[in-house]
């Protein structure tokens, strides 16, 4: 099943309305989505580099609406339509343990890391910062940083090295981002500690 949705975002690429698709899945990304934008902006900022930037704006903008709603669902619906939703992906006892142990501070950098990397996936963030109710300007705040980074630096590579970053992107920028994501928590553990 998921290598039939990863097929079907793939194809959205060359369509008239690759962009409006580019919206769509970013947004639903961010709340209820499997699959991550970049499988859709990649393909389409490879095929019209001249537009890389304006599909990064695109996704950015979107990412971040998604997130809204995201929040808005762990905020006002987590019973009825976030725990539903975290249960189909297999997420909801992940999420469970985060929230038992979740500060302000610690939701914060899990938006930086899931924007960024995926780690965790921006769904169960957006939904966990509803829930723990982080001050939604901040929210914003760090979705528009943290996704904004990840779809602007993925424009440039793609502007400046094109077809052959492509693959090295497919297999490495998981890994690429959970290392800055792993030096992100690591810092934000050593302040804590220093600052005791």
């Amino acid at each position: 099943m998921l290598r039939r949705l990863y097929d079907w975002t793939m194809s959205l690429a060359g369509r008239p309305s690759a962009e409006i698709w580019l919206a769509v899945i970013a947004f639903v990304e961010s709340s209820i989505f499997l699959v991550p934008a970049d499988v859709l902006f990649l393909p389409m900022a490879l095929a019209k580099p001249h537009r890389a930037w304006r599909y990064a704006l695109i996704a950015t903008v979107a990412s971040v609406l998604g997130g809204i709603a995201g929040w808005a669902i762990g905020y006002y619906a987590f019973e009825a339509v976030a725990k539903p939703i975290l249960q189909f992906y297999g997420k909801l006892d992940a999420f469970e343990q985060m929230r038992s142990g979740v500060t302000y501070g610690t939701v914060v950098l899990l938006l930086i890391t899931s924007g960024l990397a995926h780690l965790p996936p921006i769904k169960v963030v957006t939904i966990l910062s509803g829930v723990a109710n982080v001050n939604l300007g901040l929210f914003i705040v760090s979705a528009i940083v943290a996704r904004g980074a990840r779809f602007f630096f993925l424009a440039w590579l793609l502007r400046r090295y094109g077809e052959p970053i492509r693959h090295f992107i497919e297999k490495r920028l998981g890994q690429i981002a959970a290392v800055v994501a792993a030096v992100l928590i690591l810092a934000y553990i050593a302040f804590h500690l220093l600052a005791r």
